[in-house]
């Protein structure tokens, strides 16, 4: 997150978010396993629970098949300002724990925007992961953990966006933190936000979250289960070096000094070409092209050119061929969301 300031506008009053194209039947799932203690992500243990847990409501956003919905009239304007040459890229950086409903809840220490902040104590569990640990693939080269580094060490030291994202399924929870660390006084960070995952429910407008378009970072992550499922099964997230000072919903902030209109604003929607194929690419990297069709990804944040958020899972294999894509085979979904911008300046 380099630039997440919207401040100094008066606050808008929170609308009715946009309203489903149409209404989308439950997928069939299997009983959530009986959760007794805290669980990586990269484990069986975590596939079995996140293959029962339903993320949002089926109708929300994140789970809208966007493959029939009409391009954006400024989709070429806006592939061309992010770079219609560039490949399509990859950070594996954004790991998770999912918690029992009895974690012990404890206080974190928010440091950047408590205002902007949901109210705590938290249920943190001792072991909850640093984003990038454990795998090396960031564009922040230093905030990738050191050959040999422990967890624990890493929880106390280096820099970077240092995502922790804490899942609770029982109670349909999420909490997601930025610049996270823990110190001999406990935990601390930059700012947090809990989402309902029963409900899908928004930010306050004009209010961040751990990912600069005030949008959850926890259901776009690219993760195994579903990988080896063949298919993501919803919209994920990428960046961008120049985004302009606007939002799309269920984007809720902005983080730009920029009005040009090649500009993509937060939230904004991007899917893979319908013609492209994808029958050349091994297993796991079609599943995340698949999905790129159906339900696309959001410009969540600032950063390099067209970089997703993998978890940083090691059974997930062959995701170097992505690589092949480039962002002109993109297309901007216009998803008929509310959208809010702000006006230039007057001359």
């Amino acid at each position: 997150m380099r630039d997440r300031s919207s401040r100094g506008w008066a606050p808008l009053a929170l609308v009715a978010v946009m309203a489903a194209a149409s209404a989308v039947a439950a997928p069939a799932r299997p009983p959530m396993p009986k959760i007794t203690h805290p669980v990586l992500f990269d484990t069986p243990e975590a596939d079995a629970i996140l293959a029962a847990l339903q993320v949002f409501p089926p109708d929300n956003a994140w789970n809208q098949d966007i493959s029939g919905m009409p391009v954006h009239p400024d989709s070429a304007r806006m592939i061309a300002s992010i770079g219609a040459d560039k490949s399509l890229g990859y950070n594996l950086d954004m790991g998770f724990v999912i918690v029992p409903p009895d974690q012990k809840r404890v206080p974190v220490k928010l440091l950047e925007y408590p205002d902007e902040s949901d109210p705590g104590p938290y249920p943190v569990p001792d072991g909850a992961p640093i984003e990038n640990w454990p795998l090396q693939r960031n564009e922040d080269l230093k905030a990738l953990p050191k050959p040999g580094q422990t967890l624990e060490d890493l929880q106390r030291h280096g820099t970077g966006d240092r995502h922790i994202i804490v899942v609770d399924p029982v109670n349909g929870k999420l909490y997601e933190f930025w610049q996270g660390r823990k110190t001999d006084a406990g935990w601390e960070a930059s700012n947090e936000a809990t989402f309902d995952l029963k409900t899908g429910a928004l930010r306050k407008e004009r209010w961040t979250s751990s990912d600069a378009a005030g949008l959850p970072i926890f259901p776009a992550v690219v993760r195994y289960d579903q990988a080896e499922r063949g298919m993501v099964e919803h919209a994920m997230r990428f960046t961008v070096r120049r985004s302009r000072r606007g939002y799309v919903l269920p984007a809720t902030h902005w983080a730009s000094p920029h009005f040009d209109k090649a500009y993509p604003r937060m939230g904004e929607r991007f899917r893979l070409r319908k013609d492209f194929d994808v029958s050349s690419f091994p297993p796991h990297a079609q599943a995340v092209l698949k999905g790129l069709k159906k339900y696309g990804m959001f410009m969540a944040d600032n950063g390099s050119e067209w970089l997703m958020s993998i978890a940083p899972d090691r059974r997930l294999k062959g995701l170097e061929t992505l690589s092949r894509v480039k962002g002109s085979d993109f297309e901007v979904v216009d998803t008929g969301a509310r959208a809010v911008e702000d006006a230039p300046p007057a001359k």
